[in-house]
């Protein structure tokens, strides 16, 4: 499960995936983003995730392509430290700004 919410000028979303980030909330993911045609900032706030997998790394590489590639701001901000290690290790820190 997760939540999403669109900035009042509709250029920043937040995206806060719920308990698991993984493959069963893929659709919900991407609806999200694509549904923002607006946006050019996007918030990964996992202040409420528990659990990523790899499917979910795999989301956020989508995410990225959709938003501009490497010119795309992107920020995961709540990570906890298992996640962060795990971000470290996937070498996301080089692709996203991590907090």
């Amino acid at each position: 499960m997760l939540s999403s919410q669109l900035s009042p000028d509709g250029t920043t979303l937040t995206i806060t995936p719920e308990g698991r980030f993984d493959f069963k909330i893929h659709r919900e993911f991407r609806h999200a983003y694509a549904n923002a045609t607006g946006a050019k900032h996007y918030v990964i706030n996992l202040s409420r995730t528990e659990y990523l997998d790899s499917s979910a790394l795999g989301m956020l590489l989508l995410l990225r392509e959709h938003a501009g590639g490497a010119r795309a701001d992107i920020r995961i901000l709540n990570c906890k430290p298992d996640v962060h290690t795990i971000f470290q290790v996937a070498n996301f820190h080089k692709l996203f700004t991590l907090t």
